[in-house]
């Protein structure tokens, strides 16, 4: 909540940007549901805002809703994700204020642990694995040497004997669900891909698929999938209440509704009715008349209080032709919309002959032979060529001395 501020615009009646109140409307559905059924628990798979340290209104609208699940006697688990962290990974920062103040029958979830927690049609076990980071499981001398995939085994190497503890701990009379905010490694990504790069590591789904498990909920990936078609079982990500970009335009928004018994598992996936998200691409460069070929194929899409990204691809020459006037008036009844012209001549310009098929250059060599054509590139080179080195050493994020225990 908080994120994708760019596609909305400020509400004067509340102050508020659009795109927040979005995300407000999406997540009040969720707990109408959730007290209307009524459930017996809801589990929060974590990253409710942006970073750590969100503005206290966009703190206020979270706390808002979560705070009727309470008044509701509703128990709810709070998982910690990688957006509610500081960077080098250490605490629940913005969730945990929720078990400072105690609030009743809340449980934040920043150390991996068993709850049993008890409902009004009896007791359910929550194992908590919030997001880890390599700081979090590993001191910098483990990993002196040692290549990223080289890390991410150690990392799992660590992580497998605890999980391995809470499991043997486990009453089997009864029912258990792992609440895990993971990126596991048959996932399909959406917009966390740029969100969290680098940051943590990838957990192999036979870590989660265990038989003392009912149903494993994940967070982090914000698209839904169930990682298990099999379901023994459910290895599901909900994915996000609504769409943060572009990139998750095609994507449906929603939660999971489960029924849990010992040895048994029902769950359901509920659609939320979103904003719709829309790119419209078109291509002039051929048009006699581009204006009136863009305002054709606007005709042929709703846009009403969608967002819209328009993209049209056009010859320098007929730049002169195009009425951004007349573009923005029929882009009016969008919510939000942005108008990007692609020009030709940019687009199919020759391959430089030292990138071209048969050659092999490393990718610092390649980088270099782009920067020298780039005119307005000339000022930022040093910095480019240092960052692109950093990438390709995979340097570590910054490691803590002494081992941080989970």
């Amino acid at each position: 909540m908080g994120s994708g501020f760019s596609h909305g615009r400020l509400n004067p009646k509340t102050g508020l940007n659009t795109r927040l109140e979005d995300f407000m409307g999406s997540l009040s559905l969720c707990i109408d549901r959730a007290i209307a059924n009524p459930v017996d628990l809801v589990l929060f798979g974590g990253d409710a805002f942006p970073d750590a340290t969100p503005p206290p209104f966009v703190h206020e609208a979270f706390a808002s809703q979560f705070r009727r699940l309470a008044d509701a006697n509703i128990p709810t688990v709070l998982l910690v994700g990688n957006h509610d962290q500081h960077s080098h990974g250490n605490g629940g920062v913005s969730l945990s204020i929720y078990r400072t103040l105690a609030v009743p029958g809340f449980i934040v979830g920043d150390r991996l642990t068993t709850h049993r927690i008890t409902t009004r049609n009896g007791d359910i076990q929550v194992i908590t694995l919030p997001w880890l980071t390599r700081a979090t499981l590993l001191t910098r001398p483990e990993t002196e040497g040692l290549s990223l995939s080289g890390v991410n085994e150690l990392l799992i190497n660590r992580l497998e004997p605890v999980l391995e503890g809470e499991i043997r701990q486990l009453d089997t009379s009864v029912p258990t669900v792992l609440l895990a905010h993971l990126m596991a490694d048959r996932a399909s990504l959406g917009a966390e891909r740029f969100l969290a790069v680098g940051k943590g590591f990838t957990v192999p789904l036979s870590l989660l698929n265990r038989p003392q498990f009912e149903y494993v909920a994940l967070g982090h990936v914000h698209k839904h999938q169930n990682l298990n078609p099999s379901n023994d079982p459910p290895i599901v990500y909900p994915g996000s209440i609504d769409r943060v970009d572009f990139s998750e335009e095609k994507e449906d928004k929603g939660y999971v509704l489960i029924e849990v018994a010992k040895g048994e598992v029902k769950w359901e996936f509920c659609p939320l009715p979103v904003r719709p998200f829309r790119s419209i691409e078109v291509d002039v460069s051929e048009a006699e008349n581009p204006q009136k070929e863009l305002l054709k194929a606007l005709k042929k899409y709703d846009i009403q209080e969608a967002v819209i990204r328009l993209v049209y691809k056009i010859r320098s020459e007929q730049l002169e032709l195009i009425n951004t006037n007349q573009l923005d008036e029929a882009l009016k009844p969008a919510h939000s919309y942005s108008i990007r012209a692609e020009l030709i001549s940019q687009l199919t310009r020759p391959r430089l002959p030292e990138l071209g098929v048969g050659n092999q250059l490393d990718p610092m060599e390649a980088l270099k032979a782009y920067i020298d054509n780039k005119t307005d590139l000339r000022d930022i080179v040093a910095d480019m060529l240092e960052a692109a080195q950093l990438l390709l050493n995979q340097q570590p994020e910054i490691w803590t001395e002494e081992e941080t225990s989970i």
